[in-house]
């Protein structure tokens, strides 16, 4: 079910996790919404990539729900747990930061609920696993929907979610409450996650993004960045509120059509920067990037002494020791760790493999002798 087009995908990874980046090393005062964009692209994109793939199994004749259910969960735990749980394994052991009283949370994926809670984004150095908590409470619950909902009702499901998750965020301005739980609770997210998804049912009964999509996104996009530059204005202000919707919502359309785009294949020379080799092998590690990033920061300020450049602070020398520090880290995570155990995904196919004619006989035989019932799942 691996689409060859899908490459430019990768190179969509790698821009948001360069966002990500920039945010963390580079932007002043350690703090920029382009980091918060890059996430939502993850997002777009892990919506659109896990939804077509569930639908691909759904669509085959072998297909069965539990088998394609447990081999999801089991790909899913092979891909993400072991750098995670090392991560979370290095922590403990160093207790880097003071981390060490909130790893139970991390562990069971609640770290945003652990931020949301107190408000308070201590310990810094796991703060950025609350997205990750985000996506796999998403990985629970959107494949029960997608495998086992009726395949015509998925599509308005899919709306729905993004309908609720547009109306949670107008509850924050009415209790005029900016907690963090208005970011890091999980509807504040489903939007994006949703907005991928429905691109990948959408293609799936032959349609593609509506057409008034293509000619509005780059107004959109436009617009998005206007708001971005804008005074926010003092606390409490007129413009405060209605500048954080604008600024939530807007990007949907734009990050849409951007993964809409790069999955058919973009032509042209934005095709071939799209193609470049360093583009997509940041692309294919960009996991280990985002989840390495800010231990080698705090590895980093404890070296100082020995860095003849600034990494104390926000800046290129930051940038540069840090962001290069996190490049051979999740290379070398990748190379050694993470591609030896993704290939144990073979064993957990989505659809049972055809059977040899032999083994056919073979089994059919075997069935017969046990006078075991012909039911639709064991055929």
């Amino acid at each position: 079910m691996a689409k060859a087009r899908d490459i430019q995908l990768d190179a969509l990874r790698a821009v948001a996790v360069t966002l990500v980046l920039y945010a963390h090393f580079l932007a002043p005062n350690g703090t920029s919404f382009l980091g918060h964009l890059g996430v939502r692209l993850f997002f777009v994109l892990s919506g659109f990539l896990i939804t077509r793939l569930l639908l691909d199994a759904r669509d085959t004749n072998a297909f069965a729900s539990g088998s394609a259910l447990r081999s999801f969960y089991a790909r899913r735990v092979i891909r993400i747990f072991p750098p995670y749980f090392a991560v979370l394994g290095l922590v403990w052991l160093t207790d880097l930061e003071q981390a060490r009283s909130s790893l139970a949370w991390h562990a069971l994926y609640l770290s945003n609920f652990w931020y949301a809670l107190r408000n308070d984004w201590n310990p810094w150095l796991l703060c950025h696993f609350w997205s990750l908590s985000i996506e796999e409470q998403f990985y629970l619950a959107w494949p029960l929907i997608v495998l086992l909902a009726p395949r015509k009702r998925i599509e308005a499901i899919t709306i729905g979610v993004i309908c609720f998750s547009l109306a949670y965020r107008f509850y924050w301005p009415i209790s005029a409450d900016p907690a963090l739980a208005r970011d890091l609770l999980p509807p504040a997210s489903m939007d994006a996650l949703a907005c991928g998804a429905l691109l990948a049912v959408r293609r799936a009964r032959g349609a593609d993004v509506p057409r008034w999509m293509r000619p509005c996104w780059p107004a959109l996009a436009a617009f998005f960045l206007l708001v971005v530059w804008s005074d926010p204005g003092p606390a409490s202000s007129t413009w405060e509120w209605p500048r954080w919707l604008l600024v939530q919502v807007l990007p949907l359309v734009p990050l849409t059509a951007i993964v809409a785009a790069c999955s058919t294949g973009l032509g042209g020379w934005l095709g071939r920067l799209a193609e470049q080799r360093p583009l997509l092998s940041l692309g294919r590690i960009s996991y280990g990037v985002y989840l390495y990033h800010p231990i080698l920061l705090a590895y980093a300020v404890k070296a100082q002494p020995w860095i003849p450049l600034n990494v104390s602070e926000q800046g290129p020398g930051r940038f540069l020791v840090a962001g290069t520090a996190t490049i051979i880290v999740a290379s070398l995570s990748w190379a050694f760790f993470e591609k030896p155990l993704n290939g144990l995904k073979r064993y957990f196919p989505y659809v049972a493999r055809p059977v040899a004619s032999g083994d056919a006989k073979w089994t059919s035989r075997t069935a017969a002798a046990l006078e075991l019932p012909r039911t639709e799942a064991r055929q």
